[in-house]
């Protein structure tokens, strides 16, 4: 822990290491502001928001840091990563502070192979003695590995063993990510006045993507998908989690709390806290380094969203990345139902930052197909909140977000007579209320769809609308259905059923790698459209012929590549990418950018 002075003081971990010198790696990086007031460990729940608030930058290259000469790229052939795909069988020198040898490079988690050192490697590097005699596979570590992690009963034992196994060797742990991420990943993913200096201590200089937070601890998870599902290289992720306090009255009162002990600062305190954070990140890293937000506050994240998307790279996956993957299986589902969106009704049951988030990249989709203003594209969407319908004689009342979504109707209470009166094509619930899809609205649905389309978003599954079964069940298997949590295949009347999952992890994996490959400098409401039509691409004939709208997580690396191109491209339309001439195949260069974990020969 350094104090700066009496107001503030950090507290900075190393996460992952690089070809660089580094140092001793820990969780996370920590910037604590003792004169502010969520705290560690506490979560802020989540904000889900899309308001078309970005503005199209096109031709601003004012604020366009000079060209990196290494970043000009034309097909996928320069290693730009260091440790990507394109390089993987090259020689490599396992540098430190000194080149590793001995106890030193078993201790070194970036170059460490544990039994998978050959007989050649263990003389040259001074490793006899030190391991047993015999020599494995990477292949080999990875089949005991997950033979092991499956005789834990409890989630966080494996959570405990992985973390540890990426303390030891930091390519065995991708690897098992990489080649179990189904099985994986609800392990890894279920979530100052001297920010510069601190941002400098850092060791790796080459930050391509940041996760910040300000409560929960959730960044290493999320930026370990980032590596293991969309390519991008640890060593160029950085976690942080900035502490402006608590008020959870339980952890003030812990002698053992970490955190910082007081209320959790708010107004403009919190503001210039988070205005200078993102002045250090830019000052010290550039304006191609992605600033992901996660888990802030709901207000907190619109407000953030707003205030720096035209000026900073950032991104919020509980907004816009759940927007986006929603919308890919809105997409898709088309195939099933037939069809263009402009044909289709929707009705959401939760109006808050969510719904109004995924309705409004709907209306944005729906618009750019018909070329109909998004005013008149979000009259065929239909909230219904806590005092039931969304109509115009409540729009005094209403939170400035739910106002767009106020049309003319009359008085509506419940979800059942919502259902009745607007009769939708799409059932969408991001309400966080389990349950709230009963029968009566299931059936509902069903007696005016041949095939009625329900999404049940709300995770955990306690929290769900509805399960899979129910709408199974109660729609005699027609439905479309897809969650936000996972749920086993269901057997009706002969037939099984695989229900999709919504998940995040489709879509900023893939979104951040086209981001970075692309040098792009903003996000555009464009570029999440570009990864939803992307990720709705994905979905096979057989996929569609199960009644799944979301492909198979066990093919994400390639998903990802898809989706990182398709990004990439939007980037190089709208003239905000940087990353210059353009490579001439998209996807291939994609790929070859993508973080391997195969063991490197050393020499």
């Amino acid at each position: 822990m350094l104090s700066l002075n009496s107001g503030r003081f950090v507290r900075v971990g190393l996460i992952s290491g690089g070809s660089r010198p580094q140092r001793r790696r820990a969780a996370i990086a920590t910037v604590r502001c003792a004169a502010d007031g969520g705290g560690v460990g506490e979560g802020n729940g989540r904000a889900f928001a899309m308001e078309s608030f970005m503005k199209d930058i096109r031709g601003d290259g004012k604020t366009v840091l000079d060209l990196d000469p290494k970043a000009a790229v034309g097909g996928g052939v320069e290693d730009v990563y260091g440790e990507d795909r394109a390089t993987e069988e090259q020689l490599v020198t396992p540098w430190t502070v000194s080149v590793a040898s001995g106890y030193t490079l078993l201790r070194n988690p970036h170059h460490n192979k544990g039994l998978a050192f050959t007989e050649k490697e263990r003389d040259a590097h001074y490793l006899r003695g030190l391991l047993p005699p015999v020599s494995i596979s990477q292949e080999l570590q990875e089949k005991k590995l997950m033979h092991n992690l499956r005789q834990y009963q409890v989630p966080l034992q494996r959570y405990m063993a992985l973390m540890d196994l990426q303390e030891r060797n930091e390519k065995l742990f991708y690897k098992l990510l990489i080649d179990n991420v189904e099985e994986l990943l609800p392990v890894v993913y279920t979530p100052t006045g001297k920010i510069l200096e601190v941002l400098k201590n850092w060791p790796q200089k080459s930050i391509q993507v940041i996760v910040v937070t300000d409560g929960m601890g959730i960044p290493v998870g999320k930026l370990s998908l980032y590596s293991a599902l969309g390519g991008i290289r640890p060593s160029a992720c950085l976690p942080i989690t900035i502490d402006v306090g608590t008020n959870n009255e339980q952890l003030l009162k812990d002698d053992f709390y970490i955190g910082l002990r007081q209320r959790r600062a708010t107004g403009q305190e919190y503001s210039e806290l988070l205005h200078e954070f993102m002045c250090a990140v830019k000052q010290n890293y550039g304006e191609k380094v992605l600033i992901q937000f996660e888990d802030f506050a709901n207000h907190n994240a619109f407000e953030l969203l707003a205030k720096y998307g035209t000026t900073h790279l950032v991104f919020n996956d509980d907004i816009q990345g759940t927007a986006s993957v929603v919308l890919a299986g809105v997409v898709a589902a088309l195939k099933l139902v037939g069809g263009i969106l402009a044909e289709h009704t929707f009705l959401f049951l939760g109006a808050g930052e969510a719904g109004t988030g995924i309705a409004e990249l709907i209306a944005l989709e729906m618009s750019k197909q018909t070329k109909a203003p998004v005013e008149e594209c979000r009259k065929k969407i239909w909230l219904v909140d806590s005092r039931g319908l969304i109509v115009s004689s409540r729009k005094e009342s209403l939170q400035h977000f739910k106002k767009p979504w106020a049309h003319e109707h009359e008085h509506v209470g419940n979800l059942l007579d919502a259902v009745k009166a607007i009769k939708p094509t799409f059932l969408i619930g991001s309400s966080g209320v389990g349950k709230t899809f009963t029968k009566e609205v299931v059936e509902a649905m069903a007696s005016f769809n041949e095939k009625p389309v329900i999404l049940a978003l709300s995770n955990p599954t306690s929290q769900s609308e509805c399960t899979a079964e129910e709408a199974y069940t109660w729609t005699n298997g027609r439905v479309i259905f897809a969650s936000g949590s996972p749920f086993d295949p269901v057997e009706h009347s002969g037939k099984v059923h695989v229900p999709g999952q919504a998940n995040n992890a489709y879509i900023f994996p893939g979104f951040g790698l086209g981001v970075v490959m692309s040098g792009a400098i903003r996000v555009h409401d464009d570029m999440l459209l570009a990864a939803s039509e992307a990720l709705a691409r994905q979905v096979t004939q057989e996929n569609f012929d199960n009644g799944l709208i979301y492909p198979p997580f066990k093919g994400i690396r390639k998903i990802s590549a898809e989706i990182a191109a398709n990004v990439a491209a939007k980037a190089y339309e709208l003239g905000l990418a940087t990353n210059l001439p353009r490579p001439a195949n998209l996807v291939k260069y994609a790929e070859s950018c993508m973080y391997s974990p195969a063991y490197r020969s050393y020499r």
